[in-house]
């Protein structure tokens, strides 16, 4: 009786174009959200993890740094930039790419040193670069976003190892997470103001994408969806800014399925590490706070971890 009353609710919701979010119960094995670094970065985001060296990159985009964390020594090294930085992946073990406000860059991780590979938005001074991930084949798709955030003047472009640019969307305001699937099929994407996760066909032989369709619509109460990274069965990981969690949302139905709660009110970016993919580690920001929220959430701008109880994937390095 209990599944036909449920089965009848969704269809009326259906029918009356409500997205319906069904909740699981968090896994038995999963540990509490814990401190993996203290630290008060303004703006932390790009959470990447290298599984050929066992550490995390992230960034601090206002704080313009580039982070290299290992969770063996607890040490987190630190790289200045000129400029905001919106994302970091490597390259191999002295190299990674990484976004700045007007181009793209190679950053040298043992000197330091940048060296410009794509200026694709240079003239473009009312946008700067944010996130961005490597597809597998080893281009780097990163976005821009409106300085002000009030209208859909960037865009999303594919940057070869060459550094050839390639603009893939249009008409984007913020652009967020970015993620493949395990059989190189489908691409997900987030333009935050939008609530949207949206689901793109991609032909991994010529690393095109077709057939646009939302996925996943986030409502407001939850947040805004932020960083995204993808786990062993193709769902996918959201950090919500203003929803103070990570989410794991099913891509194929569009419903909620955890909600892991984080003690930091504006949530960024998660990637699964460690030697087994079982630890999300997890960004935060220490901006956009009001006087209450910076009193209850005093550890925001660290770096947060949590055993959830199902494994992430390796991410795609660039230039493979």
């Amino acid at each position: 009786m209990q599944i036909k009353l449920t089965m009848l609710i969704v269809g009326l919701l259906s029918l009356l174009g409500v997205t319906y979010y069904k909740f699981q119960k968090p896994k038995q094995e999963r540990d509490q959200v814990k401190i993996a670094f203290e630290i008060k970065s303004k703006l932390g985001e790009g959470a990447f993890w290298d599984d050929h060296h066992q550490r995390l990159y992230w960034v601090d985009i206002e704080g313009k740094k580039v982070y290299l964390y290992d969770p063996q020594t607890k040490e987190n090294q630190e790289f200045d930039m000129p400029s905001r930085v919106g994302t970091v992946v490597p390259k191999n073990k002295e190299e990674a790419v990484i976004a700045l406000e007007d181009g793209i860059y190679i950053l040298n991780t043992n000197s330091g040193d940048i060296t410009l590979l794509s200026d694709v938005e240079a003239e473009m001074t009312y946008n700067r670069f944010n996130d961005g991930k490597c597809d597998p084949n080893g281009n780097l798709w990163v976005g821009s976003m409106h300085l002000d955030q009030s209208a859909p003047k960037a865009n999303l472009y594919k940057i070869a190892p060459d550094g050839q640019a390639t603009k893939m969307l249009d008409s984007v305001t913020i652009s967020n997470g970015i993620v493949w699937t395990s059989d190189k099929k489908t691409m997900y994407y987030i333009d935050t103001p939008t609530g949207h996760i949206r689901a793109f066909d991609f032909d991994d032989e010529t690393s095109t994408i077709s057939n646009e369709r939302v996925a996943v619509v986030i409502p407001g109460s939850l947040g805004f969806g932020d960083g995204m990274t993808i786990d062993r069965e193709d769902k996918l990981w959201v950090g919500l800014w203003n929803g103070n969690a990570v989410a794991r949302f099913d891509p194929l139905t569009g419903n909620l399925l955890e909600k892991i709660e984080v003690p930091a009110h504006n949530v960024t970016s998660c990637s699964f590490g460690g030697e087994n993919f079982d630890t999300l580690y997890i960004t935060t920001s220490s901006l956009d706070m009001d006087e209450a929220e910076t009193k209850k959430y005093p550890l925001a701008g660290s770096l947060f971890e949590v055993k959830p109880g199902v494994k992430g994937v390796a991410g795609n390095f660039f230039a493979k």
